[in-house]
C-alpha cells in the first residue's frame, strides 16, 4: 500500500464511529493483502508450472496492451501484475432496499463519495451485514465480485478470481475496470458503472475484430444475448413492481403483488433457459431471491448503458472524444448529467440505433 494512502486512511478513521472504523479497517486490510500478493506478470509466467495459467496471463498482457494502444485507456501499472487471492471472489457487495422500494440504499465514504453498496473482503462479514439489514425489514442481496477498481489510487493487479475466465470475459473485465480510471462521478454509481459497461462492450467488440476467430466471436455473441435477455427480464419486473409500490394499496396487497411479480420472473427465467438450450450463469442470483435489492444490483450496472452507447455514436465512435465528453458530464450536477444522457438515448432510439451486435460480458449481477 502506498504510504500516502495509508496515512490518509489513518486520518479518516478517527472521524468515524466504531462500526464505520471496523468497516474501513477491513477494507484497508483487504487491499493491503491483495497488493502484498501482487507480482509482475512476467515473473509469474516464468515460474509457474500451470500451463493454462501461463497462457491466460500472456493473453491478459496482450489485452492490457490493447486497452491502452487501441482503446485510449490509461497506460499505467494497473493490471500488469498478478495476485492469487485464494478464493472465488475478491470481495462481496451487500445491497439493501426498503421493502417497497427499488432504490438501493446509499453509503458515503471519503475519497470515493457515495455508492449504493457495501463491499467486504470476507464473505461471512458481508452475509452478517446483509442479515442485519434483513432483520430490520430490508430486502437484501449479496453479490460476489471478481474484480474492482481503486480508481487509479493503487496499481490494481489482475486477480486469480477472473484470470481463468473465457477470453472475451477476461477482456471485458480489464476494459471495465480501467474505464473507472478515465471518468468517475462522485455519488453516482449508475453513471459510473453504466459508462464502464459501455466501454467494455466497445472494447470487446474491437478486440474480437482483431482476433479473426469466428468461434470466439460466436461465444461472445451468445453470452451477450443471454445477458441482454436477463437485463430485459429484470427491467420488466422492475416496471411491474414500480406500479405496485406506487399504488395506494395497503402493505398486504403490495406484498401480494410483489410475490406475484417475482413468481412470474422465476417462471420467465425457466422458460428463457429452456429456449436457450440451458445455461446456469444466473442460477446463483435467483437462488437468493429475487428481491428488490437484487433487481437494484443489476440496474446499477445497466440502466444507463443505452445512453452511453448513444453518446459514443454521437462522437462517431471516437473513444478519446467520448471519454472527454463523459469526463465533462461527470463534473456536472447529477440533474444535468441525467438530462444529457436521457436526451442522447431518446435521440438514438428515434434514429433506430439498436446498439452493438457483440458486447462484453459482465458479472452475474450486471
Amino acid at each position: 500500500m502506498n504510504p500516502g494512502h495509508l496515512a490518509l486512511a489513518l486520518l479518516v478513521l478517527p472521524l468515524v464511529g466504531c462500526g464505520s472504523a471496523n468497516y474501513y479497517w477491513q477494507g484497508i486490510r483487504g487491499e493491503m493483502d491483495i497488493l502484498g500478493r501482487a507480482e509482475p506478470i512476467a515473473v509469474v509466467v516464468d515460474k509457474t508450472q500451470d500451463a493454462a495459467l501461463r497462457a491466460n496471463l500472456e493473453r491478459a498482457i496482450a489485452i492490457r496492451d490493447f486497452a491502452s494502444r487501441e482503446l485510449g485507456l490509461p497506460d499505467n501499472a494497473s493490471y500488469r501484475t498478478y495476485a492469487d487471492v485464494g478464493r472465488r471472489f475478491v470481495l462481496w457487495n451487500v445491497f439493501a432496499t426498503p421493502e417497497f422500494s427499488l432504490e438501493a440504499r446509499q453509503w458515503c465514504f471519503p475519497v470515493a463519495g457515495c455508492v449504493n453498496y457495501r463491499g467486504y473482503f470476507d464473505e461471512a462479514a458481508a452475509r452478517a451485514e446483509a442479515l442485519r439489514f434483513s432483520d430490520n425489514g430490508d430486502d437484501v442481496h449479496v453479490g460476489g465480485v471478481p474484480a474492482f477498481s481503486t480508481l487509479g489510487y493503487f496499481n490494481d493487479p489482475i486477480l486469480s478470481t477472473f484470470i481463468r475466465y473465457p477470453e472475451p470475459e477476461l477482456a471485458r473485465l480489464i476494459f471495465h475496470e480501467l474505464a473507472h480510471q478515465v471518468a468517475y462521478a462522485k455519488d453516482d454509481t449508475v453513471f459510473n458503472e453504466s459508462f464502464a459497461v459501455a466501454v467494455e462492450e466497445e472494447g470487446v467488440r474491437r478486440w474480437l475484430a482483431t482476433r479473426h476467430d469466428a468461434a470466439l466471436t460466436a461465444q461472445a455473441a451468445t453470452s451477450q444475448q443471454r445477458r441482454e435477455a436477463f437485463r430485459s427480464l429484470v427491467e420488466r419486473t422492475r416496471e411491474q413492481l414500480a406500479v405496485v409500490y406506487a399504488s395506494g394499496a395497503g402493505d398486504d396487497a403490495k406484498r401480494a403483488g410483489k410475490a406475484a411479480a417475482f413468481a412470474e420472473m422465476r417462471h420467465e427465467y425457466a422458460a428463457l433457459k429452456e429456449q436457450s438450450g440451458g445455461f446456469s450463469i444466473y442460477d446463483a442470483w435467483f437462488a437468493q431471491g429475487p428481491t428488490n435489492a437484487s433487481l437494484a444490483s443489476v440496474a446499477l450496472y445497466s440502466s444507463k448503458v443505452p445512453s452511453f452507447r448513444a453518446l459514443l455514436a454521437e462522437e462517431r465512435d471516437d473513444l478519446p472524444r467520448f471519454y472527454a465528453r463523459v469526463s465533462e458530464l461527470a463534473r456536472l450536477p447529477k440533474e444535468q448529467r441525467d438530462a444529457t444522457l436521457a436526451s442522447a438515448a431518446a435521440a438514438s432510439k428515434a434514429a433506430g440505433d439498436a446498439g452493438p451486435a457483440v458486447a462484453g460480458a459482465s458479472a452475474q449481477s450486471r
